[in-house]
């Protein structure tokens, strides 16, 4: 029996002792609408099994008059007055193909109002008994900022599950005016769940103006979810139905080949990006740190997106020789591998934490460098190759002695652990064995080796079980995603297959899927951010970047593959608002007031197109970490994905989906937009000055107008899953 709250004991008899308002069968479930006097509810009936209550309006400390009550078949307005107030509660299903609740409420004060406590608005309820006898499984809910996102089941009685979206994007007024959060909103503890308005104990909300006060989206499913397959891929299957109904923010197109060229001038001529050893350049970590001896990890998170750079411009940009040049300088030869650190420098690391003390390696971090040098050796560096095959030997080994587990910190030396776990009882960083996978299956790509296929497939069994807990760092879990899909892809199991839905499912849900528009978040879009650990109280640039990358390859491998048809919505939509929001790291676009005064590493010199590390949504000023340099690729890797050059043409090609089996024959231009059809991505065609081009383009084989016309740009709307003809003369 589970202990419960005064707003929560009362809630059965109170059902039971009043009369329906309105009722509605969707779906083979029943939908009922009762008055209690200090709230509305809206209660769901599970074909034949059990029910759940959602709290739609709530009265404090008054009782509510229905004043009117209107149903056309297909929206149900409930007005109301409390001596407090007026209300209104609007009802939908907006998906004809699932049950699925809308419910609005707005709530007009009749006075400035503090609001100093406010029920959860969801009660699992019993046909017959009481509600502290009823039990369920939060599969998972909102952490800080994230989405407002609840999934559980209802397991006594034994009825299915409830995959509630609150859209917090429509209660930022709320938040604006009262000067509260939207973080950690939606959760609670079984039987109250759900979202929890923000209290108001300092700044009242204003008199005689709506505001939403409830946005959500409900989807009811009889599925009885006993295992983490079943969990992560109904939470994938979940989220898209529920995506597909959202309003979603207009996009924001940024010249990304403008952006790349300010940030090249910038890395190239700042002072503050680079500091010198023995004669080499180095980059470092954050602008103007000049105390932390330079990093392995920070000169290849910039010399890789270089790399792909040098390929797209047909030229090599002035900085790469620079970083190629120094890399040699990390082998370490006592332990046989590149070390974090510059060796010749371990002595000035500060210990102020555990990865600045000589020889403590974060585990991720071994392998994120020597993914980099396999992926210059994949595109023919000859001296990324030759230092990753005598550097390799020693991650194995240390895979080997943790039985692919990492800790969380070791000794290279003694490989003695510093730090076993991230919290007391939650393991180690357990994406690590999907990034190894990764790591591996590039040496395999590289050298033909069985060796790194079988150690890839040993590591990836340390995932199963994990479910929602697999990610520690969002781009390893990105990392983790793809070589599960490539070893599916090798093997055709099925396992890995499903592994991979489960590391996608950790990234979603790890996301923030609506526009915080109150503080300081309302000065730029934050629309689909991604955050870089489970709980981090900020997006960050650079980690953003790499699952940007990562999804965007995990679509494009996927396309012979039969995938989840939400991966196919969720993946492309993700990377859409990914490329129109990432020119908002770069301090340059931003309100210089959101930008913090304090910096914990380095400085901030608000007018280079370096990134900040670190954006807040909300009243937190962003910036507070430092302005990461490795984070500069940013915008290198946004221009090679998304910019296509045709050949012996002038023109450039943009598509904010990514796009395959690009064709060119004398002018004319054939290509496949990955997505599906439900959704649209924005194509544009941007045309030097000097020339005059006449452009026809047709999706599946019809003619269409386009939506922007300029002698500089042609603009269209394309479906996703769509095949594009474009001719020109």
């Amino acid at each position: 029996m589970h202990t419960i709250s005064p707003w929560a004991a009362t809630v059965h008899a109170d059902l039971e002792n009043n009369t329906v308002i309105w009722e509605k069968k969707c779906k083979e479930y029943t939908f009922q609408a009762f008055n209690t006097g200090d709230s509305i509810w809206i209660v769901a009936h599970w074909p034949d099994r059990g029910k759940m209550a959602f709290r739609a309006a709530f009265g404090m400390n008054s009782y509510f008059e229905v004043t009117n009550l209107l149903d056309d078949g297909e929206l149900l307005v409930i007005n109301l007055e409390t001596r407090l107030g007026k209300y209104e509660v609007c009802v939908t299903f907006p998906d004809s193909e699932a049950p699925l609740l809308h419910y609005t409420t707005s709530f007009t004060a009749a006075m400035p109002l503090l609001i100093p406590f406010w029920p959860r608005d969801i009660i699992a309820v019993t046909q017959q008994g009481d509600v502290e006898n009823t039990n369920g499984k939060i599969h998972m809910n909102q952490t800080g900022s994230r989405s407002g996102i609840l999934f559980a089941s209802v397991t006594k009685p034994k009825t299915g599950s409830v995959f509630y979206f609150q859209n917090l994007t429509s209660i930022s007024p709320y938040c604006e005016v009262t000067q509260t959060s939207l973080a950690e909103t939606v959760g609670g503890t079984w039987p109250e769940i759900g979202f929890q308005l923000p209290v108001t104990n300092e700044k009242p909300l204003p008199s005689d103006k709506a505001y939403i006060i409830s946005d959500a989206y409900v989807l009811f499913s009889d599925t009885i979810i006993d295992n983490e397959i079943t969990e992560t891929q109904q939470f994938l299957n979940n989220l898209a139905q529920v995506y597909k109904v959202l309003p979603h923010p207009e996009i924001i197109y940024h010249h990304w080949p403008e952006i790349t060229q300010n940030c090249l001038t910038d890395l190239h001529q700042s002072k503050g990006c680079w500091t010198q050893t023995k004669g080499m350049s180095y980059l470092n970590a954050y602008l103007c740190d000049y105390d932390t001896p330079a990093e392995v990890m920070v000169q290849l998170a910039v010399l890789m997106p270089l790399n792909e750079l040098k390929d797209w411009y047909g030229e090599t940009p002035p900085v790469y020789p620079d970083l190629l040049n120094a890399i040699d300088s990390f082998y370490d030869p006592k332990i046989k591998t590149i070390n974090r650190w510059l060796p010749e420098l371990v002595e000035q690391l500060d210990k102020s934490e555990e990865q600045k003390k000589e020889m403590v390696m974060d585990s991720w971090y071994l392998h994120h460098p020597l993914m980099n040098l396999a992926r210059l050796a994949l595109n023919g560096e000859k001296k990324a190759e030759e230092l990753l095959l005598k550097s390799i030997d020693f991650a194995i080994k240390v895979a080997h002695h943790f039985d692919y587990q990492w800790p969380v910190f070791y000794k290279m030396d003694t490989l003695e652990i510093v730090k076993k776990e991230t919290v007391p009882g939650k393991g180690g960083e357990k994406d690590v064995p999907g990034s190894y996978a990764h790591l591996m299956l590039l040496l395999f790509r590289l050298t033909e080796d069985k060796r790194y296929l079988r150690e890839a497939e040993k590591a990836v069994k340390k995932l199963v079980g994990c479910g929602f807990d697999i990610l520690y760092q969002a781009n390893n879990t990105a990392f983790a995603a793809g070589a599960l899909l490539e070893l599916h892809k090798i093997t055709n199991k099925q396992e890995y297959l499903d592994l991979s839905y489960a590391c996608l499912a950790c990234l979603f849900k790890n996301m923030q899927i609506w526009d915080c528009q109150y503080g300081y978040g309302k000065n730029y879009p934050n629309y689909f951010s991604v955050f870089p650990l489970n709980d981090a109280p900020y997006t960050a640039a650079y980690e953003e970047m790499e699952v940007y990358a990562g999804l965007s390859e995990y679509l494009i491998q996927s396309e012979s593959t039969d995938v989840l048809l939400s991966l196919k919505i969720l993946i492309p939509e993700f990377l859409k608002y990914a490329i129109s929001r990432f020119p908002y790291y770069y301090p340059t676009k931003l309100s210089q007031e959101m930008i913090s005064d304090e910096v914990k590493t380095g400085e901030i010199v608000k007018d280079l197109w370096i990134p900040l590390e670190d954006l807040y949504s909300g009243w937190e000023k962003s910036g507070q970490v430092g302005q990461e340099v490795y984070g500069a690729g940013v915008g290198f890797g946004v221009l090679t994905r998304q910019y296509h050059k045709i050949k012996k043409e002038e023109f450039l090609l943009f598509s904010d989906y990514p796009v395959t089996n690009v064709r060119k024959s004398k002018q004319t231009l054939t290509f496949t937009v990955l997505g599906t059809d439900g959704f649209e991505c924005n194509l544009r065609i941007l045309i030097p000055k000097k020339i005059t081009l006449k452009m026809e383009v047709s999706v599946q084989k019809n003619k269409i107008l386009p939506i922007e016309k300029t002698a500089e740009l042609v603009s269209y709307k394309i479906p996703g899953g769509s095949t594009v003809k474009m001719i020109w003369q």
